[in-house]
Parts: C-alpha cells; structure tokens; sequence
C-alpha cells in the first residue's frame, strides 16, 4: 500500500507539477520541518526515510520529482490517518505496526552487529584463509564425435589420421546434440562429464584426439582443443562472497549468544492452518 500511494502520489506531480521546498538560513537537520497538516510536523527525516524505501524504478527520477511526491505521499497518508482513533488503533493496524517496528529495531541491532565485525581486516583475513585451501583448477575446451559402435570409432579415427577434419566428420557423422556445431563442447571442469569422458580428457594434451572411448551415451572420440588452469579468484572478485559469509556468521553468533540468555517458550499443538484464519485480526 505505501508503494502504491508513492506511485500514485508521483504520478499525480509528473502529472501537474509542484511547488519547490524554500529553505530558510537555519541549519538543516533531520529535525527540519518541511510541511504540517493540522499542526502535526513533518520532518526531513520523515522525507528522506521515504525515499529510502521507494521501489527502485521511482530512484532515479530527478530531486524536485520525488520530493513533491514524497510530500504529497507523507501529508495525503497525514489527514487519512487523522481519522482514526489512535487510543483505539483496528487490530490489524496495531499487529502490522507491532511487527513493522519489531523489525526495523532488528535490522537496526543488526547494523550494530556488522558494523562491530565487518572490516577491511577481518574479510581480507578470510580472503587468505579461503585462498590457501584453494588449487588453480583445470578446464578443458573439447569437441567429441558420438557415434553407436566402437567400430564406427575406430574407422573415424582413421578417418583422422588420414587427414579428414573432425568438425566435418562431427556435423556428418556425430549422433550427438554437438553434431551440428562440429562436435564443440566448450569448455568445461572437473565433473562436469561423465567419468569416462573427464578421464580420457585429462589424459590429453592440447591438440590430441582419442582412442574410442566408450560411455553410456556411445562410443565418443574427442579432441581436446585447449587446456587452461583458472586462476585463484581475487580479494575483489570475493570481496562480496567474504562480506555475505562474515555477516551470516556475524548475525548468527548473536542472535545465538542472545538465545542461550534469553528465556524463550514456544507453545506447542498450534495447528499451522490457522495463520490463514485472517478473521482472527479482524475488528468485530
């Protein structure tokens, strides 16, 4: 709903335009006061968090757009919410707020927590404790030619030395998916062919092609056209891997420091189904 009501606030301003925010010489702070509706403040702080939770196909419209947007959207929101009795708040507005702000508290627990075990020192002393257990690992870019019988494999390998090309032979003969391409696999690692294939690759050197090698697809003869080593990645290429690792581990240490203190009971036989009994939160 507060998505929709940014939209259709925004919409209205492109729509017909919108007053500029005059700024006088007082200091600005999150406590500046940018409109009132029947004396109730509305603050910078208030706009700006706004902003912050808009979807991201309003964020790059320009600065006058969504501010007069946003304003309209806080002050609109304003006179509808003055309507309702806040001592005696419908159940379902008191739950949404109750759990909104149970949230927002977490996620700012959770800020602290990063904050207090996310540095430049710690994900590079992960980076190297993650890069010494790892091997430049080997990748291969092979073409093959599948074909029913060993026999036809043995004759394609004559076929080869006798200087027929085996892209030709592939789209000619080849029973594969790969025949059309002229037998190309594109590069490929460790396990991701079946063992009797990955092993006559690594046998191979660059440039050679098989004996028969039989599957449980057929009978393949491959020409392992490139090898290469993939480097170990860098701090910068796992930088957002280390980061995500650290805040997992980081959040979960405290939520788990904070369970072995915390006296916490769940009340059992709660059957599931009722979470779709929505006429519970309802005002009678």
């Amino acid at each position: 709903m507060r998505n929709l009501l940014a939209a259709t606030a925004i919409s209205t301003v492109l729509a017909f335009g919108g007053a500029s925010f005059a700024q006088d010489d007082a200091p600005i702070t999150r406590d500046s006061v940018v409109a009132t509706v029947n004396g109730t403040e509305i603050t910078l702080g208030h706009v700006i968090m706004l902003r912050r939770q808009l979807p991201e196909e309003y964020r790059n419209l320009p600065n006058e757009v969504l501010w007069e947007g946003i304003l309209s959207q806080i002050i609109e929101q304003a006179l509808l919410a003055e309507q309702i009795d806040s001592e005696n708040l419908p159940q379902e507005v008191q739950l949404a707020m109750e759990n909104e702000l149970r949230a927002q508290m977490a996620a700012a627990q959770i800020d602290i927590v990063l904050a207090r075990n996310i540095s430049d020192e710690a994900i590079d002393t992960l980076y190297q404790e993650t890069v010494s257990t790892l091997e430049p690992t080997p990748e291969f870019n092979a073409s093959h030619i599948l074909v029913e019988t060993e026999e036809e494999a043995l004759a394609l390998v004559e076929m080869l030395e006798d200087g027929k090309g085996f892209a030709e032979l592939a789209m000619e003969m080849s029973t594969g998916p790969s025949g059309p391409n002229g037998g190309d696999l594109g590069w490929f690692g460790l396990g991701m062919m079946v063992p009797e294939f990955e092993q006559a690759v690594v046998n191979m050197e660059a440039g050679g092609i098989s004996e028969p090698v039989q599957t449980q697809f057929g009978w393949h003869v491959i020409k392992l056209d490139e090898f290469r080593e993939t480097p170990v990645p860098t701090l910068q290429e796992l930088r957002p891997q280390l980061k995500e690792q650290l805040s997992q581990q980081a959040v979960g240490q405290e939520i788990e420091a904070l369970s072995e203190t915390a006296e916490i009971t769940r009340v059992e036989g709660i059957d599931p189904a009722l979470m779709l009994e929505f006429t519970l939160i309802a005002d009678e």
